[in-house]
């Protein structure tokens, strides 16, 4: 990595690979020489080989976040002519990768503690190189990715890649125990996967513990090369990560309240891309500032990473058009406030219409639950340029926590686009009809605080984490590990939005549900009233599912059904169960392997609200999960 430059005029490269890359650079070793000419040559240049490689060029001007400097300085020098030969043969090689279906994209995480200022107060936190939020991976569909995460920091870590495919390659997925064990301190691993048939926004986050509290970023998959995005095209593009913080180490939060076997503390705060903007007894806190031109299009990209809390996010004076949620193209609709849960992600479209002001962006937590959350706005700055400093910023109003009908106009308003292009392939035939219920429970616990402990389960199983990866067991058939007996129906039945049984217990176990290759799957998903009904962000591994119908109260499997939208149902890999209501999904089980389900609110999944589907080799190696890699990290 070079150093950074103190010119003003910084090229900001992404560490992403090929012949594009070392054009930027031939650029800047010659503005060095001759810099009044060199930016009249770089145009032609682009426009000499066309918009692939000024695409291309464009994608790495992208990758800003990652700050791999190359600085643009001002001196005097060689002939011009030099310039134009070497800068054309290095345009030919940058033809050449463009022509291929995909590229190899490496990338190197180094995790590392960092010492991070937030609230008036500084705390050592876990990062990829030092960066909260983490880097930013931009690839192309269909491309290949190779992540080496080296883990320099006392905890033992592992990555997910939230909502990639990983066709075959669950050895890449990343969730500790399930389909690897953990990177331990020291230790090295190289996450690869491809994006087959992938484009939109994801993320990635540690997936062990509750690190993901400061440890996650963005992957930006753009369409493959001449593929138009189905909605205008943007001028810019700006990620947009909302998180939680917390003032004290998250470790030492959680483990207090396994310790209790009581409800750990709420955030401090919210954040946007890391800030929080002013809060009560922090006034000083700077916010995230979003930096546009007026009568442009902006591609918003934004990101709940939080842990525990669903939001409201609203720009003030501006609406948002929807276009794609977890990296599906929907069917574009206008709105001023979006909800997101975490797990999820959305894109929209925002038109810069005034031509100079401030304006409020807000970011504020829903809950229709009478739990605790962390009720602090976070805020940040729509800028237009040529605005003053003086200028008073625009306000908004924000949504009132509870705002249910808001929250459920937004979710009902999404459908997938189900185009030609894009089609959604609902599954019509389904081969297991299952029925899951999300519930809490109260365990006893000799040590806790009342001798009981909060847990959570689906179906009454609150799932044990086993001692060695759950993928390795499968592929080597390791008896003892767990067993294949989830059962698909709640074990009791009862009314279960109205009054709850007096017996809070529930069953332990490490137990999953197998499923044939290429089988389908109609799985409703129950919320309950057992302690409180709750929304639960619902996320499985390995899958996208369609969500094709919800509702309030216990479903009914003679009426529901009926109403099912089997056309052009959302599509997306994190789904929210109503509180007191229900969600059914359909899948198609296409993908060999073990994949985690889980609820995406971490307390839940901490409490043990998960389970797994084994997902059988169908016929021949294109049906077959791959063999482990030779650096799969051992327990």
């Amino acid at each position: 990595m070079r150093g950074k430059s103190r010119n003003p005029n910084l090229l900001l490269v992404d560490n992403c690979e090929g012949s594009c890359s070392r054009i930027v650079e031939e650029i800047g070793d010659v503005s060095k020489r001759h810099p009044l000419r060199v930016w009249l040559v770089v145009l032609l240049v682009l426009d000499l080989v066309g918009v692939r490689c000024w695409r291309h060029i464009l994608f790495v001007v992208m990758c800003i976040q990652e700050k791999h400097w190359i600085g643009i300085e001002s001196s005097k020098g060689v002939a011009m002519a030099a310039f134009g030969i070497r800068i054309m043969l290095l345009m030919a090689a940058c033809l050449l990768p463009l022509s291929a279906e995909a590229m190899v994209r490496h990338y190197n995480f180094n995790v590392v503690l960092k010492n991070v200022t937030r609230l008036c107060s500084t705390k050592p936190i876990v990062t990829i190189d030092g960066k909260f939020p983490g880097p930013t991976i931009y690839a192309s569909e269909n491309d290949t990715v190779l992540v080496k995460v080296v883990n320099h920091v006392k905890y033992n870590i592992s990555i997910h890649w939230h909502g990639v495919r990983q066709l075959r390659t669950g050895w890449a997925d990343g969730p500790a125990y399930i389909t690897q064990c953990p990177i331990q301190p020291g230790q090295t691993y190289v996450y690869n996967f491809t994006l087959t048939g992938q484009r939109g926004t994801l993320w990635w986050h540690a997936h062990i513990l509750w690190l993901r509290a400061t440890l996650h970023g963005a992957i930006v998959i753009l369409p493959k090369l001449g593929v138009p995005y189905p909605f205008p095209k943007p001028n810019m593009e700006q990620v947009i990560i909302l998180s939680e913080w917390w003032n004290s180490d998250t470790e030492a939060v959680i483990n207090e309240a396994l310790k209790s076997g009581l409800a750990p503390s709420v955030s401090d705060a919210h954040t946007i891309n890391g800030h929080s903007g002013p809060i009560q007894g922090c006034a000083s806190q700077e916010g995230f500032k979003l930096n546009v031109e007026p009568r442009l299009t902006y591609l918003l990209r934004i990101i709940n990473a939080a842990l525990n809390e669903e939001l409201f996010f609203k720009i003030a004076g501006h609406e948002l058009t929807v276009v794609e949620v977890d990296a599906v193209y929907t069917k574009p609709f206008k709105t001023d406030t979006i909800v997101i849960a975490p797990g999820q992600t959305t894109n929209v479209l925002l038109t810069t219409k005034h031509a100079i002001g401030n304006y409020l962006v807000a970011v504020s937590p829903f809950v229709d639950a009478p739990i605790t959350v962390d009720n602090k706005t976070a805020t940040a700055t729509l800028h237009y340029s040529g605005t003053l400093g003086s200028t008073i910023t625009t306000l908004t109003s924000i949504p009132p926590k509870n705002a249910t009908p808001l929250a459920t106009s937004f979710t009902n308003s999404l459908r997938s686009l189900n185009s030609k292009e894009y089609p959604a392939k609902v599954p019509l035939k389904i081969d297991h009809n299952l029925l899951f219920t999300v519930s809490l429970g109260i365990n006893p616990c000799a040590t806790c605080v009342n001798n009981s402990r909060l847990v959570a389960d689906f179906n009454n199983v609150t799932f044990v984490t086993p001692k060695i990866s759950l993928l390795q067991a499968h592929f080597l058939n390791i008896k003892g590990v767990f067993t294949d007996d989830f059962p698909g129906n709640p074990p009791r039945v009862y009314n279960f939005t109205g009054t709850q049984p007096s017996n809070l217990r529930t069953m332990k176990g490490t137990r999953v549900y197998r499923l044939a290759y290429n089988s389908t799957v109609e799985l409703v998903l129950q919320d309950t009233g057992m302690i409180t009904p709750e929304n639960h962000p619902i996320h499985l591994h390995g899958f996208n599912v369609f969500v094709v119908g919800k509702g309030r109260g216990n479903f009914n499997p003679t009426k529901d059904p009926k109403k099912f939208n089997l056309v052009d149902p959302v599509e997306r890999n994190t789904v929210g169960v109503p509180s007191g209501g229900w969600t059914a999904i359909r899948f198609r089980a296409d993908n060999p392997g073990v994949w985690f389900m889980h609820c995406h609110l971490e307390i839940h999944t901490t409490w043990g609200l998960k389970m797994v589907f084994v997902v059988d080799n169908g016929k021949g190696r294109s049906e077959s999960l791959l063999a482990p890699p030779n650096d799969l990290p051992k327990c």
